[in-house]
């Protein structure tokens, strides 16, 4: 796991490596030019001439000194100082300034729009902006998307936020960002993402050592936390890896309830039942034999929902469950009298959306999964809000509900009650097609099953759906990937992971 950080933690982990460490700012933003730099190099391979475009603070120093070693290792490096305001140069910027001028290298008076460069270094604003990018800065950054080169962003493409990713007013676009130490949400989320282009992170000395007692809260996973998936015991039997019931499908919708049985067996659920109508008896039992299949009809039959609720280990309702009055009255029976974690999705969160009271019956490890027109609905919130504050979002509700939220996008945020929040970075767009989230249903489903705790079951689960997303879109690309395809990928994950 590693985490992501807003500009202001970033900041207090600078000042945290300085007061706390005794590291000079200097030594710093020497290791940060050097790593850059270094990275750079490694990147474009030979260049002959680059033009560095300075702000007035701290990251326009940083991009003065990486000038200077530019130029000491022979390539052409000319800065231009956007602003030219000394009142408000940075201390920093003043030393790495006369430290640059002193070596003679090349300093220009105007911005050459016209000029020809191997690459454009964008180190005007860092990681602290929160403002919109106004007058020349605008004009500067505007032009230098125009000119030929390759693009590359130090620590932040300037004119993204670092927290939400907004582009404020105007913002350089990037083909590569070099940041240091830690990647900065903003680069994660959209639109900053998309500015931000590929996100290379280098050591520069701030650590988690400089968290002292405060984490910044935001953590994406890795590889390497797949080992929390839960074991398997040389000794033991179906029953050993839990009972997970799946309330799913309806009349000529019987897939979302075999895509997420499938995707729950692939993630070694022990036992699967699924709870459908009764139309679906013969093809799920074609499709997925290894699944108990319960139907339930109009009237509800209370006694033998209290049998499944008993039952199960975990509960997934919600795909493809339509959103007719019998479909309500199930969600509620859920609601009301499940004891177990439960994932809402789809047409549960549908409904819920419709009778918002339901909410008040949530009493234990609720996890809800809703894409952004789901939580639109839920929420009264427009789309258009939601994408602009999707970390804000997600952990609002998880606050006010007491719940697990999966805010799906293209990089899902997962937040938890206890402040615990997650930006999922594994996937593609090849994996936005039908069925794609009755396959993450079942995979987070059969992590509750096996007993992990909600919130990272969820995390874990969504990051597992893209990695076999991921593996998936070698065999197939983008265009060609179906649900079907990604209960494949999570075989073949898995197979990895049990080696």
């Amino acid at each position: 796991m590693r985490y992501l950080v807003t500009g202001k933690e970033m900041k207090r982990l600078d000042r945290n490596t300085t007061n706390h460490f005794h590291v000079p700012e200097q030594i710093l933003m020497e290791q940060a030019a050097m790593g850059f730099v270094r990275e750079l190099l490694s990147l474009e391979g030979a260049m002959k001439k680059v033009l560095v475009i300075c702000g007035d603070g701290n990251n326009g120093a940083d991009g003065i000194a990486a000038a200077r070693l530019l130029n000491q290792a022979g390539i052409r490096a000319e800065v231009f100082l956007c602003g030219k305001n000394p009142g408000k140069q940075s201390v920093l910027l003043k030393l790495q300034l006369q430290i640059y001028e002193s070596y003679a290298y090349p300093l220009l008076e105007e911005f050459p729009e016209n000029g020809s460069y191997d690459c454009i270094v964008d180190a005007v604003f860092g990681t602290g902006l929160s403002r919109p990018v106004s007058g020349e800065y605008a004009r500067v950054l505007d032009a230098a998307n125009r000119m030929s080169g390759k693009k590359a962003a130090l620590d932040i493409a300037s004119g993204i936020s670092a927290d939400t990713g907004e582009v404020l007013g105007t913002a350089f676009c990037a083909e590569d960002t070099i940041t240091f130490s830690f990647g900065k949400a903003g680069q994660y989320l959209w639109p900053g993402a998309q500015y931000s282009g590929t996100v290379h992170i280098v050591p520069i000395g701030i650590t988690q050592e400089s968290f002292l007692d405060e984490k910044p809260q935001l953590s994406c996973l890795e590889e390497s936390d797949l080992s929390l998936l839960p074991p398997r015991r040389p000794r033991s039997n179906k029953g050993t890896y839990g009972r997970l019931l799946i309330i799913a499908g309806s009349v000529n919708m019987s897939g979302a309830a075999y895509f997420s049985a499938k995707a729950a067996y692939r993630c070694g659920t022990g036992l699967v039942r699924i709870l459908t109508v009764e139309e679906n008896r013969n093809i799920l039992q074609t499709l997925i034999p290894e699944a108990v299949l319960s139907v339930y009809g109009d009237p509800l039959d209370p006694e033998e929902l209290a049998r499944l609720f008993g039952w199960a280990n975990a509960v997934v309702i919600g795909p493809g469950i339509g959103v007719s009055p019998l479909s309500a009255q199930l969600t509620r029976a859920v609601l009301s009298q499940a004891r177990v974690p439960v994932l809402l999705d789809a047409d549960a969160l549908n409904l819920i959306a419709k009778e918002p009271e339901l909410l008040q019956l949530l009493h234990q490890s609720w996890i809800f999964t809703p894409h952004l027109k789901e939580m639109e609905r839920l929420t009264k919130t427009p789309v258009s809000v939601l994408q602009e504050k999707l970390l804000e979002s997600a952990r609002s509700f998880s606050r006010q509900y007491q719940a697990v939220c999966v805010l799906k996008d293209a990089h899902t945020v997962v937040s938890a009650p206890d402040g615990r929040t997650f930006l999922n970075l594994s996937g593609n767009n090849g994996m936005a097609s039908a069925g794609s989230g009755d396959v993450l249903s079942g995979v987070i489903g059969a992590l509750l099953a096996q007993g992990m705790e909600p919130g990272l079951a969820a995390a874990l689960g969504v990051y597992i759906h893209g990695l076999a997303g991921d593996l998936v879109r070698k065999k197939t690309g983008t265009y060609a990937m179906m649900a079907e395809d990604l209960t494949e990928g999570l075989t073949e994950l898995m197979n990895k992971v049990d080696r």
